[in-house]
């Protein structure tokens, strides 16, 4: 009976789920945390603001250098009143000149932007609208499941590439004269490298692109593979909000101060059939980027709440101290009307 006894307990033992002892299994470790005392507190929200401040003003000081021009031309450069019409009709010129004075210096290179406003490029069914894996590899330049309704062409056959955010290129041009000199924008590395070399493939070619009876957007060149038509990779990383811009291209040169720049503008875009807006935005840059006052008003505030909860925390503790580990303040000897401290 012993016998039988001892290898039932064994057998037991084995099919237990309990794990072997140890301080880790146990929660028996050592643990760590910190007390916070009113010096701690008041150092930590004043180091807060000590070092958010200076960051803050030093930002909106960079933003402030950073000379920015916007010309909304979609209204101006549109000589009809049918605004639709004027846009869809393929005889008439659609060429628009701008003049725009330079108010400061713009030292190059200066940033192109062309600026859109009611376009939702993160519409559920527009973003869906496209096939990565066409754009990756010559291979799969059928798999077009995803793409409709722009996915295959009058007769049948595949587009490349295919999709709704494709076919809505943007396709306005601009030329750029200074002082009536012209000068060129450079369109080269103007998307990420890791979109031309990873997500467009450079044995992919347009087939088929924009040869239906409505057209969207911008053409392609079919001699070139899509790793190398940069317009067409900016456009597609596709913006959060309905208010965007996308880089055009750069100016390499210097702009000085109440320098005219005539711009020749191509207005080809339909932005009127859902009432968006077009804008040409010229900028430069510093070492946050371009103008964007968000950042430093940011840390400013933060850093001021953040000074102003430690004085406040001061004060309390000066005005009501509190004696750390005073046992008066438990709940239950709150609640005991008799306790003596």
């Amino acid at each position: 009976m012993s016998t039988s006894g001892s290898e039932s307990d064994s057998v037991a033992a084995k099919r237990s789920m309990k794990p072997k002892y140890s301080k880790f299994t146990q929660q028996e470790l050592p643990a760590w945390k910190p007390l916070y005392t009113p010096g701690i507190v008041i150092g930590a929200f004043s180091l807060i603001g000590i070092i958010f401040i200076p960051i803050g003003l030093v930002s909106i000081a960079a933003s402030q250098e950073v000379v920015e021009l916007v010309d909304k031309y979609d209204g101006e450069c549109v000589t009809a009143n049918d605004k639709v019409g004027f846009i869809q009709d393929t005889k008439t010129d659609k060429a628009c000149t701008r003049t725009i004075t330079v108010p400061k210096p713009m030292k190059g290179p200066i940033q192109v932007y062309y600026q859109l406003e009611n376009f939702y490029q993160n519409h559920r069914r527009y973003v869906k609208s496209r096939s990565d894996k066409q754009l990756r590899s010559k291979e799969f330049s059928s798999v077009i499941k995803t793409c409709d309704p722009e996915a295959i062409s009058e007769g049948g056959a595949p587009i490349v590439p295919c999709g709704l955010i494709a076919w809505s290129l943007f396709n306005d041009t601009f030329t750029f004269s200074v002082n009536k000199k012209t000068v060129q924008v450079n369109k080269k590395n103007i998307a990420w490298s890791s979109d031309r070399t990873i997500k467009f493939g450079s044995d992919v070619f347009p087939e088929n692109f924009q040869k239906g009876g409505l057209i969207g957007g911008g053409q392609l060149n079919e001699k070139l593979p899509l790793s190398e038509q940069e317009d067409l990779i900016v456009w597609m990383r596709t913006a959060a909000l309905p208010t965007f811009r996308k880089l055009y291209g750069r100016i390499e040169t210097d702009i000085m101060a109440s320098d005219e720049i005539t711009v020749v503008i191509q207005n080809n875009y339909n932005t009127y059939s859902f009432g968006g807006t077009k804008a040409l935005v010229l900028s430069t840059t510093s070492w946050i980027g371009g103008k964007n006052n968000f950042i430093g008003f940011a840390y400013v505030a933060i850093g001021t709440i953040s000074l102003l909860i430690a004085l406040a925390f001061v004060g309390l503790n000066m005005v009501k101290p509190r004696t750390l580990g005073d046992p008066s303040y438990l709940s239950w000897n709150k609640e005991n009307p008799d306790y003596v401290q």
